[in-house]
């Protein structure tokens, strides 16, 4: 880890700036207000005018813009080696680190590192899913009770408990959705539309997958009230219920509090870190860059008087 942390874009925001333009712009800058590729110019300073870093003008439509613009960095005050060093410090802690904690690495102020994390959980979020699984392919699918929901009662069972739907692909990809019950008619749909027909699906007795045979190829489940875990064939959800250790250990230990307004981001982020994990063949650097290069077209704001400046 110190060897990447040494690294200058962690430490120098011009270097960063060249960085997340390596990553954005692969080819060369792009104008984001025109689209234009070819009459792209760095700004330079004058004797009596000081330049921003990493501050360029389209030569067609005449505007200025940073890298940052059309981001989840944009109108950020924060200098964008401290955004590297956050992104860098959630993509590499398997279980997560708190606002508190990059409250304390970054120098930062609290607020401020609370709505980084949620920034750079939004860039974590991956868009335009295609069905997972496939002929021959098996997804485990299994729920999940975290918390409470604002305002319910505790009751007997989890009925006051925030739910989490998630499916496993066995070749390494992680899903997961917030749910607001576990009724077949809220629970199939998702299924049908993240997992191909031809995939063998996996799931304990639950009532709610009784009927999934006539969606997909194959539906074996196991019964964990009989204690039954790992059937002939390679029948059983323990890939699923990994998962689900390393979200709990997190959420609970790293976390400890989570509302369900913001608990779909605290998916992502998990869901990110499991599908580019070290058995996958990417290493922390490799996976906070993947999160660098989502941040294009995703704005997160805080609209109320108590927002940072960030």
């Amino acid at each position: 880890m110190a060897g990447v942390l040494s690294k200058a874009y962690f430490h120098d925001e011009a270097a960063a700036y060249a960085k997340l333009e390596s990553i954005i712009w692969p080819e060369g800058p792009v104008c984001p207000h025109c689209g234009s590729m070819g009459r792209v110019y760095s700004m330079t300073a004058n004797a009596d005018k000081r330049i921003r870093v990493g501050l360029k003008k389209c030569g067609d439509c005449r505007k200025q813009f940073t890298v940052k613009v059309g981001t989840v960095f944009e109108a950020s005050n924060v200098k964008l080696n401290l955004w590297f060093q956050a992104a860098y410090l959630m993509a590499s802690s398997k279980k997560g680190i708190s606002a508190h904690q990059l409250h304390r690495t970054l120098g930062v102020t609290y607020k401020t590192a609370w709505f980084m994390a949620h920034r750079i959980r939004e860039a974590m979020k991956t868009m335009g899913l295609e069905p997972m699984g496939g002929e021959g392919e098996t997804v485990e699918v299994d729920e999940t009770f975290i918390g409470r929901k604002k305002g319910a009662p505790k009751k007997r069972a989890y009925h006051h408990k925030m739910k989490v739907l998630t499916l496993v692909d066995r070749r390494g990809e992680a899903r997961s959705v917030v749910v607001n019950d576990l009724k077949p008619k809220t629970i199939v749909p998702i299924l049908k539309a993240n997992i191909a027909k031809e995939t063998r699906v996996m799931t304990d007795e639950a009532g709610h997958y009784y009927h999934l045979l006539k969606d997909f190829a194959e539906h074996h489940f196991v019964r964990h009230s009989q204690d039954e875990y790992v059937l002939p064939g390679g029948i059983h959800t323990n890939t699923i219920e990994g998962y689900f250790s390393i979200f709990k250990r997190g959420m609970k230990g790293v976390y400890q509090h989570c509302s369900e307004k913001h608990l779909h981001r605290y998916l992502a982020e998990f869901d990110f870190r499991y599908n580019a994990r070290e058995s996958l063949g990417v290493n922390d650097g490799q996976r906070a860059e993947q999160a660098l290069a989502g941040i294009v077209g995703k704005r997160l704001m805080y609209l109320d008087s108590r927002r940072a400046s960030v």
